[in-house]
């Protein structure tokens, strides 16, 4: 009697034969392999390596500026104690007697500390002489540099200040938060100088002239107070840069706090 033949599912699934023997890698082969699975461990590694690294850095960094901020911020209302006050202007109404107005300082001086509520309750940062990066924007007891070429605080012209947006502390990453309105206090050893936010302009790294007294019509003589504010745009990328204008509203000596900043001011 004959045998039955094989299922045709036994024929295709390989039932009943010899499996194959596996071809054994040679050496090179097996080499290669291992380098290539390091490389790959390796690049994930690097990743979160710099990753942390610069989620850290920019953290402590943040830090060491707002508290260098603190630091100058008191030492000049400390001072101010032992000094007579000045006349104040009422920041609420247009400007009736012209702010004090110091002379340009030295170079990497600190000279003022800007505080922006919109950025943050406790947001602070030092402005120094100069937009020098290593000494000014990287540095971890300023952050904001001020170009030399334009007018200081309260000045008839334009009080122009640079920072990063990323990297470096993150100074001016919420700089496009900004509302219509919201005001921006420079503290200096004379005392307050209250700017509120006008609007943004978006521009080429060339158009320096945003910068200039009257921004973007260089010869033309200013007859208003103003502050610009430049950052890179977008974040962590430097393709254009982000300008915030805003107009001088008052000044007030250094005793009297702001009272919408009075609690980052006293750290109460």
């Amino acid at each position: 009697m004959t045998a039955p033949a094989e299922p045709e599912r036994h024929r295709r699934s390989g039932r009943g034969a010899a499996r194959r023997p596996q071809r054994k890698r040679g050496p090179v082969e097996t080499t290669i392999g291992v380098i290539g699975e390091l490389l790959i461990t390796a690049g994930i590694l690097v990743g979160l390596f710099l990753g942390w690294q610069v989620w850290w850095n920019n953290l402590v960094l943040s830090g060491q500026q707002t508290s260098a901020a603190q630091e100058q911020s008191k030492k000049w209302i400390d001072e101010a104690t032992t000094t007579p006050r000045p006349t104040p202007t009422d920041s609420t109404k247009p400007v009736e007697v012209d702010p004090p107005v110091m002379a340009q300082p030295a170079d990497y001086e600190p000279f003022a500390v800007l505080y922006i509520p919109r950025l943050g309750p406790d947001w602070k940062r030092t402005i120094r002489q100069t937009v020098d990066v290593a000494k000014v924007l990287n540095s971890y007891t300023a952050g904001v540099g001020h170009y030399p070429d334009t007018q200081m605080p309260g000045e008839v012209g334009n009080f122009a200040v640079a920072g990063h947006d990323s990297g470096w502390g993150n100074t001016f990453i919420d700089l496009s938060k900004l509302r219509v309105g919201d005001r921006i206090y420079v503290q200096t050893k004379d005392g307050w100088y209250t700017y509120v936010f006008r609007n943004f302009e978006y521009v080429q790294p060339t158009q320096v002239q945003v910068i200039a007294a009257v921004p973007r019509h260089p010869d033309v003589q200013p007859i208003d107070r103003l502050m610009t504010i430049t950052t890179c745009n977008p974040p962590f990328h430097a393709g254009e840069r982000l300008i915030a204008y805003n107009v001088f509203q008052g000044f007030s000596p250094t005793q009297d706090v702001p009272d919408e900043i009075r609690a980052a001011v006293t750290g109460g």
